[in-house]
């Protein structure tokens, strides 16, 4: 078991919860992206965890089915159909099943997608919305395999496969 995933996160306390929002802007900052922050998986299981925060995930159905998910996490692919074409409705679906006024936690594969819904749901008016950086699966290796240096499951945090 990873060592992340032995850390008790609970009670997160605000100065720890403004240092992790904190961090997630300067990441974007630093990066000159345009959405409001970058979570670290473990941040973002932390934030899950203490029921501060709703994951978004923005996979296919089919990637959740056969990759593996996080548990209780909402839905809301960013790209449908076989030609896997941007969700017209992706800010209407977030809007209606989670709402603007929450924290919103986006997660894809990578990182890359959830990178931009973010920024189109920052754009809608989401301004508590965040990129989990790394993504479910990783960023690819020398020998283009994911889930070898990072990602959520790379860290071990909890997720389910059917």
């Amino acid at each position: 078991m990873n060592s992340l995933t032995q850390i008790n996160f609970l009670p997160l306390d605000e100065v720890k919860i403004k240092q992790i929002l904190e961090d997630a802007k300067q990441r974007v900052e630093d990066h000159y992206l345009e959405f409001t922050g970058t979570i670290l998986p473990h941040e973002a299981w932390a934030l899950f965890q203490a029921g501060l925060a709703v994951i978004v995930d923005v996979r296919t159905s089919e990637e959740r089915k056969f990759v593996g998910y996080v548990e209780n996490t909402v839905h809301i692919p960013w790209a449908i159909g076989t030609a896997l074409d941007r969700n017209p409705f992706f800010t209407q679906q977030l809007e209606h099943l989670v709402g603007k006024d929450k924290l919103i936690l986006l997660l894809c594969r990578s990182g890359k997608r959830s990178a931009a819904a973010a920024n189109v749901a920052l754009n809608a008016g989401f301004e508590r919305v965040y990129n989990i950086e790394q993504g479910f699966e990783g960023d690819l290796n020398e020998s283009l395999q994911r889930g070898t240096f990072n990602g959520w499951r790379f860290h071990q945090l909890p997720w389910r496969q059917e």
